[in-house]
């Protein structure tokens, strides 16, 4: 335990008040551990001066911030330490160590090539405010010569105790800074997901309805170049939100919920009573890609069912295990008459996506009425290269 009562310079004292109270400002952690070191040095006459940052499990180095060597030389270093010789003394002892002769202590490593000469030495723990040590200040040789003093070593240890309670205040600054960040990018995904994505969903469902009524070719080719658009901005404010939410972990746009959110908006806005059910590892065994692939193929059959079935109600079942994905919807409507050709590129699309993932898709007519229509993918594990 160092003495404090070895301070009995005013004017020493004075200079340590000061020093803490500079770094008592709103700076940012990196600046306030640079302005640590600064101070440190400042405080107790020294030519070099470091902050050596202990990892997660307090072992070893993480970060060395330097004072004194100018970049150039520092570069030509090399790599910084990571807690060996006497840097591991006081790593092991968390506790303050003052060295007069480098050269001839027992634990001394040495130096790397185009490292300053270095004789006298003062190491002390920074700890936090439960005793934690976040890291230690290491100073070397006085400007006038001579070598560290208790009371040097007194100063240094208040200074880094001093320190300690204010990192931890600036650690946790960030850390609430980040919350607010990451609630605030929540909030801007959901706002898109529920207002802005499901508005534009809900159109495209009313233009492709109204493309395949009796309306000129060229008005058609229009509606659904226009239905195209909104899909494209579909899939890119879905990559917007997926951006903004990356590793937030709270399963907020899994392929169940994106399913339910779709079956929902089609019965609140269509008029289209549609039940979905689930069997299997949906969420868990089915990769982005195919997620995507499958939603855009479920909106694809339903808009079908909409536009052709005159139906009042459709079932959706949702099956996926370790080998596939199989979405199957059935309606109560007048049935698919397959002699006719179809008119759009509906049925085509279906097709392509399942094809792309290793799949197939059918359609036919259901023998107590209606249509079905499955689709079937086996490449479910595998995101987009």
């Amino acid at each position: 335990m160092v003495d404090y009562r070895k301070i009995d310079d005013p004017a020493k004292l004075h200079a340590l008040l000061d020093a803490i109270l500079i770094l008592e400002g709103d700076a940012d952690l990196s600046t306030l551990l640079r302005v640590l070191v600064e101070q440190a040095t400042t405080l107790a006459s020294a030519r070099y001066g470091a902050l050596g940052i202990l990892s997660s499990d307090g072992d070893r180095l993480d970060e060395f911030i330097t004072v004194g060597i100018p970049g150039d030389d520092r570069a030509a270093i090399g790599a910084f330490p990571i807690g060996k010789g006497l840097l591991r003394r006081v790593i092991t002892d968390a506790a303050p160590l003052r060295v007069d002769h480098l050269s001839a202590h027992p634990d001394r490593s040495g130096f790397p090539a185009n490292h300053p000469p270095m004789e006298s030495f003062l190491g002390v723990p920074v700890r936090l405010g439960q005793g934690t040590v976040f890291g230690n200040l290491y100073l070397c040789e006085k400007l006038d010569g001579s070598t560290f003093s208790e009371e040097d070593m007194a100063l240094t240890d208040t200074l880094g105790r001093a320190a300690g309670l204010l990192i931890e205040k600036a650690q946790l600054r960030l850390r609430l800074t980040e919350l607010t960040l990451a609630n605030e990018r929540e909030r801007m995904a959901r706002d898109l997901h529920d207002t802005v994505i499901q508005r534009l969903f809900a159109v495209g469902l009313m233009l492709q309805g109204a493309s395949n009524a009796e309306i000129p070719d060229g008005v058609r080719s229009t509606l659904r170049g226009a239905v195209d658009d909104l899909d494209q901005t579909i899939r890119e404010i879905r990559t917007t939100i997926f951006a903004i939410t990356r590793g937030s972990g709270d399963g907020s746009d899994t392929l169940r919920r994106r399913l339910l959110e779709l079956t929902d908006e089609v019965g609140g806005r269509l008029g289209l009573a549609v039940s979905i059910e689930f069997d299997g590892p949906v969420d868990t065994a089915v990769s982005s890609r195919a997620a995507d692939q499958a939603l855009l193929a479920t909106r694809e059959m339903l808009s079908n069912v909409i536009r052709h079935a005159a139906a009042t109600s459709a079932t959706v079942a949702v099956s996926a295990s370790a080998t596939g994905l199989t979405i199957r919807i059935a309606d109560d409507g007048c049935g698919i008459d397959l002699s006719i050709p179809s008119r759009g590129n509906g049925l085509a699309n279906l097709k392509a996506r399942a094809v792309e993932l290793g799949g197939w898709c059918t359609v036919s007519k259901d023998l107590a009425g209606g249509t079905v229509a499955e689709w079937h993918v086996t490449q479910i594990n595998e995101e987009r290269p």
